[in-house]
């Protein structure tokens, strides 16, 4: 049986990333099992269209394409999903670079025909070097990368990461695409949670679908110095907590903070105490990791009773892209 073609989307929005785009698209052109075509979807900066367009115009397999919906990632993968041509959809953060075997083992998880999506797993860069010692391990989805919770080897998950993911097209047939107005957009507060909403949605129109995270699919995600920072770690973990209360009311509470319970009533509380026993050893940064944990927590909670409030107040509902299938399928 051959296996299935896979298109890989790369969303960029800024020069400022340029060196990182090249790397990561250089990244998939690299890998040992061979991706269909990559495309660079570019959100609503010209400047930076045209500029990509130049680099790879003689590069048959890269194609570059404007967003052609509303300003956010959201809209830029569902411009990218209807563009591609590959029966897998694979998703990398235009600031990460992928391991070389890293579709290989997507298309492996595909073997069975229920499972809908692969996810993997996404390792720091610290721009320093190294870890900050009072960021804890726990907290790392806070700049994008897999965290201390997650399971290990390949294991059922509600959802994947978005940043280092798969979907089957059909996928997004049964569910339609990423919702707008959940997730990130531009320069905006740093929001979340598209790619939670979507593996919701997909589970409730697809009952019998499986979502695997298999962690030997490997990406490196550089993390830049202002976001080892404590105050973008104290806004994120605040937008997190907003971006909850905007996938329960979509897809509501029950499903929506599912996983969220055993990771704060287990993961964190024993994030806490380990923190602390590293301080009670004149170990480095141990209070501050507790500390952080506490403040995270913090945050995300008012975070998701402050979106909450406003969504009762508000009818607020977010447009779910119907993936067009003219293009989709096999070349």
């Amino acid at each position: 049986m051959n296996e299935p073609a896979v298109s890989v989307v790369v969303c960029a929005y800024t020069e400022d990333r340029w060196e990182d785009i090249l790397a990561a698209v250089a990244s998939v052109r690299a890998q040992s099992r061979p991706a269909l075509e990559t495309l660079l979807v570019v959100d609503h900066n010209q400047a930076l269209l045209e500029r990509l367009t130049g680099e790879y115009k003689e590069v048959d397999e890269v194609r570059v394409l404007a967003n052609a919906g509303p300003r956010g990632l959201s809209a830029g993968r569902n411009t990218g999903i209807a563009a591609s041509y590959g029966e897998i959809i694979a998703f990398l953060d235009d600031d990460a670079v992928a391991e070389r075997d890293w579709l290989r083992f997507f298309v492996e998880g595909y073997t069975d025909p229920r499972v809908m999506a692969v996810g993997g797993r996404t390792v720091p860069v610290w721009a320093s070097g190294r870890r900050p010692v009072w960021f804890p391990e726990e907290f790392d989805w806070v700049v994008g990368c897999a965290y201390k919770g997650l399971p290990t080897g390949r294991a059922e998950v509600r959802n994947v990461l978005g940043g280092n993911a798969s979907f089957r097209r059909t996928a997004f047939d049964a569910a339609g695409g990423f919702a707008t107005g959940i997730g990130r957009d531009g320069d905006k507060r740093p929001l979340g949670c598209e790619e939670t909403e979507l593996c919701i949605r997909l589970s409730r129109a697809r009952p019998d679908a499986i979502l695997l995270l298999d962690d030997r699919a490997v990406i490196h995600h550089r993390v830049p110095d202002l976001r080892t920072r404590f105050g973008y770690f104290h806004t994120r973990a605040y937008a997190e907590g907003l971006s909850k209360a905007l996938v329960a009311r979509s897809v509501g509470a029950a499903k929506a903070l599912e996983s969220e319970r055993r990771y704060t009533t287990r993961v964190l509380p024993a994030g806490v105490a380990r923190g602390l026993r590293d301080a009670l050893l004149g170990r480095s940064g141990g209070a501050g990791r507790a500390g952080a944990i506490v403040a995270g927590v913090a945050a995300a909670a008012g975070g998701y009773v402050v979106g909450r409030v406003r969504a009762r107040r508000c009818d607020v509902s977010f447009p779910v892209a119907v993936i067009p299938g003219g293009e989709g399928g096999s070349r």
